[in-house]
């Protein structure tokens, strides 16, 4: 079975730091397309950055510039790396894998918290 595994997630200060990290196992990693998504409370997920099986990024904007989400093949893992953080990053934050199958579908992991305070 698919599997999403998050980590990296937890609290710091804003302006600071984190990487996160998403392990993929039972699919073919360099042929999916990957994602981060964030969740608020009493919001809607939304989307964060993606990237292709060509490295091709895509970012919401209110991450341009602070975020970078990347891959290595090798290691079947997708990062985001998270910079300039503000109280208004803080969100549940999920990896996403679409292996670009017919019929579409999606694969979750569980989620990893990431909280901005002072």
């Amino acid at each position: 079975q698919v599997q999403l595994v998050e980590s990296g997630g937890g609290l710091v200060q804003p302006g600071g730091s984190l990487r996160l990290s998403c392990a993929a196992s039972g699919l073919i990693f360099r042929f999916a397309t990957m994602g981060w998504y964030r969740q608020v409370p009493g919001k809607q997920r939304e989307l964060v950055a993606t990237i292709t099986t060509g490295g091709s990024t895509n970012y919401a904007d209110s991450v341009k510039g602070r975020f970078a989400i990347s891959r290595d093949n090798a290691k079947n893992t997708v990062y985001l790396q998270m910079n300039s953080l503000n109280p208004e990053d803080t969100a549940l934050y999920y990896c996403n894998a679409d292996r670009n199958l017919v019929p579409k579908r999606l694969y979750w992991g569980q989620g990893t918290q990431v909280t901005v305070s002072s």
